[in-house]
């Protein structure tokens, strides 16, 4: 009797766990997938298909869930690696990636590990782009590592169901003693470049000034020009005038003389000019010469020829 109850109990023991494997089961097929991303199903260790976001259910102890794929884009870091430049110089690179799943089955069953793999490639697709470039240019050309980058891993990207976005260079540390030669040059540089702005800064000056004074002698010669024009000009418009008033009086004069009574005018104002000479000379030396009978001033006075 306790011989069957134990397997009883036995039976209903393996029933209950194949009833929990089978509700774990039921459970695990039905799955809700979240936005962006996708979940690659096998049938029977086949692929079957991909769900997308949504509500899904799936056949238990049949379907799977082989890989989970997350479609937003992501990063993947590039550790640090050595790298010779064309010149021989060793420097050390490292990078980020930035990558999203475009097909979840290429992904899933192109490569065993696609994020391994564009690490992997852009290492080495570093090395080689580096090793054409001399160091200066290394610094300068990060643009075009980068390019060269995208380009290759996007074409193996086709086939692992991928698509690179783009590739950043974080670090090119090239060694101690390379950084400080580069150090020197620089600050070599940055002298020079100070010494020359200081020379042309001193030339522009030298040059401004001289302008300045080439100017202001321009300036002084031309008001001296202009000072001596005008001074001529208003000498020559003194003498002018003067000539004018001489002229215009000696024309009225003229026609004083001519008319009647003028010459006796004229003799009466000569007469009485000389008496005012012979009145203003004084002294025991002076000597005058004077007419010996001056009743006969007028006969001696009209004696005198008037042209």
């Amino acid at each position: 009797m306790s011989a069957d109850m134990d397997l009883d109990l036995i039976a209903m023991g393996i029933w209950g766990f194949l009833f929990l494997i089978f509700m774990i089961q039921l459970i695990r097929s039905i799955r809700l997938v979240p936005t962006k991303s996708a979940y690659v199903v096998e049938r029977l260790g086949k692929y079957h298909g991909t769900l997308e976001a949504g509500f899904h259910a799936m056949i238990p102890f049949v379907d799977k869930v082989a890989y989970i794929h997350d479609l937003k884009e992501e990063t993947i870091d590039v550790p640090p690696q050595e790298c010779f430049s064309k010149d021989e110089v060793n420097v050390e690179v490292d990078g980020v990636i930035y990558i999203s799943v475009m097909d979840p089955v290429k992904a899933s069953y192109g490569i065993t590990d696609y994020r391994y793999a564009a690490m992997q490639l852009a290492q080495t697709t570093t090395r080689s782009v580096i090793g054409t470039l001399e160091l200066d240019r290394t610094f300068e050309e990060r643009d075009l590592i980068s390019a060269k980058v995208v380009e290759v891993l996007d074409r193996a990207g086709a086939i692992w169901g991928i698509k690179v976005h783009r590739y950043e260079i974080k670090n090119i540390s090239p060694p101690e003693t390379v950084k400080n030669a580069m150090e020197m040059q620089v600050n070599a540089e940055r002298e020079r470049r100070a010494l020359l702005a200081k020379s042309e800064g001193e030339k522009q000056s030298k040059i401004n000034r001289s302008e300045g004074m080439k100017s202001e002698m321009i300036n002084v010669s031309e008001g001296e020009m202009q000072k001596r024009i005008n001074e001529a000009e208003g000498k020559a418009g003194e003498i002018l005038s003067i000539a004018e008033a001489t002229a215009e009086s000696i024309a009225k004069l003229a026609e004083a003389i001519e008319s009647p009574g003028g010459h006796q005018a004229l003799e009466m104002t000569l007469g009485s000019r000389y008496l005012k000479q012979i009145e203003g000379i004084q002294g025991k030396d002076n000597k005058v010469i004077i007419p010996g009978d001056l009743t006969n001033y007028d006969k001696w006075m009209s004696g005198i020829k008037l042209k």
